[in-house]
């Protein structure tokens, strides 16, 4: 089982450990490591919260800019021949390459 926690602009995972009994995540989209465990779901929603907050008041604390998830760049790789094709779709409708891709990615996502 798995699903997505939100809390400002920031995401987590949510996981069941038979072994353990208990729920728990991690924060996805950033290089640090932030985990959270609860028993139940409102105290593993309150912990993912409190992780949150304590991370961007640690970042504060050490006048150090919080990682943003999510930026808007990642790298993709893909077939050669799906590289041509899009290139080709971006050059005959006058687009970066990018702006190809991101019109795809809304297509398929938006």
């Amino acid at each position: 089982m798995s699903s997505l926690l939100s809390y400002k602009g920031y995401n987590g995972t949510v996981e069941y450990s038979k072994e353990d009994s208990c729920l728990f995540g991690k924060v996805v989209g950033i290089k640090s490591l932030l985990s959270y465990e609860g028993s139940y779901v409102k105290e593993l929603e309150q912990n993912f919260q409190n992780v949150i907050d304590e991370y961007l008041e640690e970042c504060k604390k050490q006048n150090v800019e919080p990682e943003q998830p999510y930026k808007g760049t990642f790298n993709v790789r893909i077939s050669p021949e799906l590289h041509r094709n899009i290139a080709i779709y971006a050059m005959e409708h006058g687009k970066s390459l990018n702006a190809a891709v991101e019109e795809a990615i809304g297509n398929m996502v938006g």
